[in-house]
């Protein structure tokens, strides 16, 4: 089941601040640069629950007047494989043209590769790194058209 919520969703919280654990482990001495662009309040999210448990998440936030950033796309290692993370993603574009936004955009690191797959599995194409990712190595930057 997908939920619609915000930030300040407490199971959404508990997601992220494992995503940021894991993401220690990825960016190493990055993460501190990266940290500062998550700790942000979010009006939409999304949760992906089965059977009560919270097992993957995900949100976006306008980045300019038509095109809403993808956040916070996270599910719990265990999970993976199954779609949860298509689910998210796909919702979330949904939700993001629903409000009239015509692209999305996103940036990952080039070491998740599985994420990068799905991305690419669904629509995106890699793009210069923008805004704060420019100049950023590790950062790999996708957008979408979903209008």
């Amino acid at each position: 089941m997908l939920v619609k919520t915000t930030s300040e969703n407490c199971d959404f919280q508990k997601l992220t601040r494992m995503f940021d654990d894991y993401l220690v482990e990825i960016d190493g001495d990055e993460k501190d640069f990266f940290a500062q662009y998550n700790q942000i309040y979010l009006d939409h999210v999304i949760i992906y629950y089965e059977e009560g448990e919270a097992l993957g998440c995900g949100a976006f936030k306008s980045y300019e007047v038509d095109v809403a950033e993808i956040k916070r796309m996270f599910v719990l290692p265990e999970q993976r494989g199954k779609g949860i993370a298509g689910a998210l993603l796909n919702e979330l574009e949904l939700w993001a043209k629903t409000l009239g936004y015509n692209f999305c955009l996103l940036e990952t690191s080039n070491k998740l590769t599985s994420a990068v797959a799905l991305y690419c599995k669904s629509g995106y194409v890699v793009i210069p790194n923008y805004g704060q990712y420019q100049g950023v190595a590790s950062s790999v930057c996708m957008k979408k058209t979903i209008k």
